[in-house]
C-alpha cells in the first residue's frame, strides 16, 4: 500500500467486515467465482486481487486456457458489468448467462461480480500492493 493512502480495513472496518460477510455468504462454484475475480481484476487494474485471485485460481486446477460455456457466460457477464456500457448490460449477453445458471445461481453471480468489484476499486484507491514475499 502507498504510504500516502489509508489502510481501508482499518479506516473503515465496518464498511470492510460488512463487504467480507457478503463475499463469504456468495454460494457460487469454485472455478467460476474464482474466473469471474481474477477477470474483474484484471479489468480494473487490481494488482493485489490479479495476484491474490490468480494463485488461488491455480492454486484450484485453474490453469487451463479452455472454457466451458458456462465459464464463458460468466466472464462475459463479469467483462460487461465491470465495464458497464451506459445502455447496460445487453441481452444477448444476460440470456446467456441465464442459459448457463439456473434463477439462485445467476443471482449468486450477479452478487460476486458486485462484490468483486468493490473490491478492486478499494485495492485501486488505496494503492494495495501483494505482499512483498508473494511478488518475487
Amino acid at each position: 500500500m502507498a504510504g500516502d493512502r489509508i489502510d481501508f480495513a482499518r479506516a473503515a472496518s465496518d464498511a470492510h467486515q460488512a463487504l467480507a460477510a457478503l463475499t463469504r455468504a456468495i454460494d457460487l462454484d469454485r472455478e467460476v467465482h474464482d474466473l469471474v475475480k481474477l477477470r474483474a481484476s484484471q479489468i480494473n487494474g487490481c494488482a493485489y486481487c490479479v495476484d491474490r485471485h490468480a494463485r488461488e485460481a491455480r492454486a484450484a486446477g485453474e490453469d487451463v486456457p479452455l472454457y466451458s460455456d458456462r465459464e464463458r457466460a460468466a466472464l462475459a457477464l463479469t467483462e460487461t458489468m465491470t465495464l458497464l456500457p451506459a445502455a447496460g448490460v445487453p441481452d444477448e449477453i444476460y440470456r446467456a448467462a441465464a442459459a448457463q445458471f439456473d434463477d439462485e445461481e445467476l443471482g449468486e453471480l450477479v452478487t460476486a461480480i458486485v462484490a468483486i468489484n468493490a473490491w478492486n476499486r478499494i485495492g485501486v484507491a488505496t494503492a494495495m500492493q501483494p505482499p512483498l514475499e508473494l511478488r518475487e
